[in-house]
């Protein structure tokens, strides 16, 4: 079983060393290429500074963090749900630097890529199709994907788009016939296919008489 987490966050600025942390962590679970929908990972953190201009991308207030969780009291579990699986994350070295930043913060030596692979959407798609745009609105438009509820950025509502991006980027759902049918290559040739129930009654077979053939090996000559 392939289990991928797409993930993403929200952070007060752009630099961890510069005092920079995370206030929302938004995750996403694909498995064997289907987006399960009910074993999301999403949690609003209490960064203990202000969240100044950046509340301009996410919308995410003060006020609002006030009471929610630091990274500390929720970093167990977190890391129990990413753990052996792979994270997919758009542009990585951002959210990596941060998460691994806030491991810092409280004494911890570990690191997220210890624990898990890791996909650069952002870098994949660089490679498929150089020279064109490769921000997540970009190949929104690309694949068709619906983004119109994007209006400010938001982790869990970027990484269920981006987890649609992933599979549309790497060849789409692999679900696209019932469980009764095979997707392997010659199955799907002979779906078209129209199979005679072998239960049926056997065709009467009527063979022609002696006068019948004499009659049709003469036909031509008499014409």
């Amino acid at each position: 079983m392939e289990r991928l987490i797409v993930l993403d966050t929200e952070t007060t600025g752009i630099e961890p060393s510069e005092g920079h942390r995370i206030i929302e962590i938004g995750c996403t679970e694909i498995v064997d290429r289907e987006i399960t929908e009910n074993n999301e990972y999403h949690q609003y953190v209490q960064p203990e500074r202000n969240v100044g201009d950046s509340v301009r991308i996410h919308g995410i207030t003060d006020k609002f963090l006030t009471g929610k969780p630091k990274f500390e009291e929720i970093v167990s579990e977190f890391m129990d749900y990413i753990k052996g699986a792979t994270l997919v994350i758009h542009n990585a070295p951002f959210d990596l630097g941060f998460l691994n930043h806030e491991l810092k913060l409280f004494g911890s030596d570990e690191r997220i890529e210890d624990h898990c692979t890791i996909i650069d959407s952002l870098e994949l798609s660089k490679q498929q199709r150089p020279g064109t745009l490769h921000n997540l609105d970009s190949l929104c438009r690309r694949f068709e994907i619906d983004a119109s509820a994007r209006t400010v950025h938001g982790a869990l509502l970027d990484a269920q788009i981006l987890a649609q991006v992933y599979l549309a980027m790497t060849g789409g759902q692999s679900t696209l016939f019932s469980n009764e049918q095979s997707s392997g290559a010659e199955d799907k040739k002979n779906q078209k296919i129209i199979r005679v129930n072998r239960d049926l009654g056997k065709i009467k077979i009527v063979q022609a008489s002696e006068k019948e053939l004499e009659a049709h090996r003469t036909y031509f000559e008499n014409v």
